[in-house]
């Protein structure tokens, strides 16, 4: 097996000179559509759910990445405290937690929409 390889090179068949130069370039170009379909869309969303989770105000309605619904009443740093029904019940969630603001109406238009998410609307959940 070895010498039929040896058997390819012979000294009137070499390979072209420029061949290492075209494989540098395709991985250079694989290495660019990796960068630009996954990686650049990555940092993007997160920028935007660091967005929307700095822009949180007293009122605002969210929902969790668990799925729990309510009202924001009381903001620090890292946590948000949540309102979630009429009964007062009151939940301590950091804020990697929120999964999307605004009323389940409005998320359920964009949702529809297919639109980009501003600062108010649903956040793809972070894997």
């Amino acid at each position: 097996m070895i010498e039929f390889a040896y058997a390819a090179t012979t000294p009137g068949n070499t390979p072209a000179a420029g061949g290492g130069m075209s494989s540098i370039v395709l991985i250079v170009l694989m290495v660019a559509i990796f960068y630009f379909m996954l990686i650049r869309p990555e940092s993007k969303r997160k920028k935007q759910a660091e967005e929307m989770r700095s822009s949180l105000q007293k009122g605002d309605w969210l929902t969790t990445i668990g799925g729990v619904y309510g009202r924001v009443v009381a903001i620090t740093d890292r946590t948000v405290v949540i309102e979630t029904s009429e009964d007062r019940v009151r939940i301590e969630f950091l804020k990697s937690a929120i999964g999307s603001v605004g009323t389940l109406d409005e998320q359920a238009a964009a949702a529809q929409r297919g639109s980009t998410p501003s600062p108010h609307t649903a956040i793809p959940a972070e894997s």
